[in-house]
């Protein structure tokens, strides 16, 4: 059966689309490049112990959710109570804390604390309800962690919702998914849920843990309020299976040009794996008992079900030079990647996890940028799989070196190119472009629309980050 591709943005960072690379030309990870620092996380409910953050986007602002949890002092992990904050910015680029007024730290409220209950602020987990009939007292909702019993033992998880995105109130008493005797350490985590549009339902991604490790499960609801049991995430590499590493946070989401592939920035942990040394903890003025571990962010990405394609194994950006980059769980990303400029889109981390100097940095990739279809200077070529599709145009996103061309063409099933769509009909394409569209007449291209067809790429010094067709006047 051939895909279907529609109109979904198709982006090149597993092989759904591929069916042969041929010459010196091969799927290439995209490192995100650093920005400024987009907040320093010194204010005296904060500290070296903030975490699990999200950013969201509204159509007016940029909202940041992060943990607020203060260490006593640097020889004891013993913490102050943690609570959950709130940035905001216009750009995504420049934050500030608003003045909420509702929660008092230490004799004032005058602050930007919008949560303190415990034990639901440990790893609180607000989104943005896309969902088309969602009612608007509950267009914010989060996870969050549930205790129960009189020991307040965390062993569910719980669901919240709010109109503004800062009073919050629970949707319902019960919990929404408990551990079970397979995983009696679930959700020391930030669990993620979301609405998907391709899937019309409810995903959560939580934590749960297998011989040892920790892992991802996931779990589905029509209604947020109930769940099927869990499934525990597989990961594969074109097709399959790849060694478990440990991921303490999974960061799933739809990636916002291309919804129906949930793209995860994941904390890949690595245990008893110490870089900094004695000398370097004591001038981090870390604490001491994490500086045993280190960690970095992984690119996952799937398209629902059971499985995550780690397409990359490496590090989607490798911890920086400086010691602070190498102690226990640093490098956290914040879940959500979006559009922070034209040509751009960003993503957020934490550094400097248990020290003093705990930041939340921004980091920079072009729009779908996460991997490209990379070719060298001898040049390759892509064949797709093929597939059918809607619309009268086709729009590309790529990039070349200035001795760089990409050329393409259209063909029937067998790999045999279409009159009027083979290369020597369409002239090279030269420069860098986000969304160009090819020069084909639209009425003679929309004559393929549902018809199976496959696309050749034959590409020097270049880069293929996407396609898309689409309909256009």
């Amino acid at each position: 059966m051939p895909l279907s591709l529609g109109q979904h943005r198709e982006l090149f960072v597993d092989d759904f689309l591929i069916a042969s690379l041929t010459g010196d030309i091969r799927l290439h990870a995209h490192e995100p490049i650093p920005a400024e620092i987009a907040l320093r996380l010194n204010k005296p409910w904060e500290g070296g112990f903030c975490n699990y953050g999200t950013v969201i986007r509204l159509p007016d602002r940029f909202l940041l959710y992060y943990r607020g949890w203060v260490c006593r002092n640097q020889h004891t992990p013993e913490k102050e109570a943690a609570v959950y904050c709130l940035a905001e910015s216009e750009d995504g680029k420049r934050w500030t804390r608003p003045n909420l007024g509702r929660i008092a730290f230490k004799g004032s409220s005058a602050n930007n604390i919008f949560l303190a209950d415990s034990p639901t602020v440990h790893s609180f987990s607000p989104f943005f309800d896309a969902r088309p009939d969602c009612p608007r007292s509950e267009r914010f909702k989060a996870i969050g962690l549930m205790p129960e019993g009189k020991e307040k033992k965390v062993s569910a998880l719980a669901a919240y919702g709010s109109s503004d995105g800062i009073r919050w109130r629970l949707l319902s008493k019960q919990p929404i998914i408990c551990k079970d005797a397979e995983t009696p350490h679930a959700f020391d985590s930030q669990n993620v849920a979301f609405w998907s549009e391709s899937e019309g339902r409810y995903l959560c991604y939580f934590r749960t843990w297998s011989e040892g490790k920790r892992r991802i499960s996931r779990a589905e609801s029509q209604d947020f309020l109930h769940w099927t049991p869990r499934v525990q995430m597989e990961y594969r590499r074109f097709g399959q299976p790849v060694p478990v590493e440990e991921m303490y946070i999974n960061q799933t989401h739809p990636y916002f040009r291309a919804p129906h592939i949930y793209v995860a920035l994941a904390a890949r942990f690595v245990k008893e794996k110490q870089v900094v040394t004695d000398e370097e903890v004591h001038g981090l003025q870390l604490v001491e008992n994490y500086k045993n571990d280190c960690s970095d962010p992984v690119l996952l990405t799937t398209r629902g079900g059971e499985w995550y394609d780690r397409t990359f194994m490496e590090s989607l950006i490798r911890p920086g030079p400086h010691p602070m980059f190498w102690t226990s769980r640093t490098n956290y990303p914040l879940l959500g990647v979006h559009q922070t400029g034209p040509t751009e889109m960003s993503l957020y981390l934490f550094e400097g996890y248990a020290q003093p100097a705990a930041r939340v940095r921004r980091y920079v990739l072009r729009l779908d940028g996460f991997a490209s279809v990379r070719a060298s200077w001898h040049g390759g070529e892509l064949l797709t799989k093929p597939f059918t599709f809607d619309g009268n145009t086709l729009l590309l996103n790529y990039a070349c070196s200035a001795a760089g061309e990409v050329r393409v063409e259209i063909t029937d099933e067998s790999g045999t190119p279409l009159p009027g769509f083979s290369q020597p009909d369409t002239p090279p394409l030269y420069g860098n472009r986000i969304d160009v569209a090819l020069p084909w007449k639209r009425e003679t291209l929309a004559a393929l629309a549902g018809r199976t067809v496959r696309l050749r790429f034959v590409m020097k010094d270049a880069d293929l980050f996407s396609l898309q067709f689409v309909q256009m006047p």
